[in-house]
């Protein structure tokens, strides 16, 4: 189960497309209200979750996923739950991505320690302990995947397939997209 957490004001792009295409590759994946059912995002569009985090079950869980969206990021950031969940996730080395100004978060946590890693530009001082990369989209490091900005959205989605599934499926669904 892939579990990508939804907090008011989260980038839709950074959600959503992943979501689509690790559906798409027939990969479990739930969206997570941080409480209620409907977050909306950034530019207004409200997502219906298919379940908030106090259902969150890492035992099942294959990866935890961040999208960004500036004022996003701060309510993950701000809910003392979400840090838990993320640090019990990388301590049972359950994969993490996150994408935009998430990566900030796992920098913060203390996940990103000699990992490489990107964010959104300018962002990068915030991913304390790694080694930035500022001319890749999208970085897969052991258990972290972490991608630029919303442009790399469908990279960042298949990366996280290409994770999971493998590099077979993940051209598979970037083929049925035409991407």
């Amino acid at each position: 189960m892939v579990y990508i957490l939804l907090a008011p004001g989260f980038e839709e792009a950074e959600a959503l497309v992943p979501a689509d295409l690790l559906r798409r590759a027939n990969i479990e994946t739930a969206l997570v209200s941080l409480s209620g059912e409907t977050v909306t995002g950034s530019h207004g569009i409200a997502v219906t979750a298919d379940m908030t985090l106090k259902g969150v079950d890492l035992s099942q869980a294959d990866m935890v996923v961040l999208p960004g969206g500036g004022t996003g990021v701060q309510n993950l950031g701000a809910d003392p739950a979400v840090e838990k969940l993320v640090r019990e996730a990388a301590r049972r080395n359950i994969r993490l991505a996150a994408i935009c100004a998430a990566p900030t978060l796992l920098g913060r946590w203390g996940l990103l320690e000699g990992k490489q890693a990107v964010c959104y530009p300018g962002m990068e001082e915030s991913l304390t302990g790694s080694q930035v990369q500022m001319a890749r989209g999208v970085v897969a490091d052991g258990t972290v995947i972490t991608g630029r900005a919303a442009g790399s959205a469908f990279d960042f989605g298949l990366a996280l397939v290409t994770a999971l599934a493998g590099r077979d499926e993940a051209d598979r669904v970037g083929g049925g997209i035409y991407y």
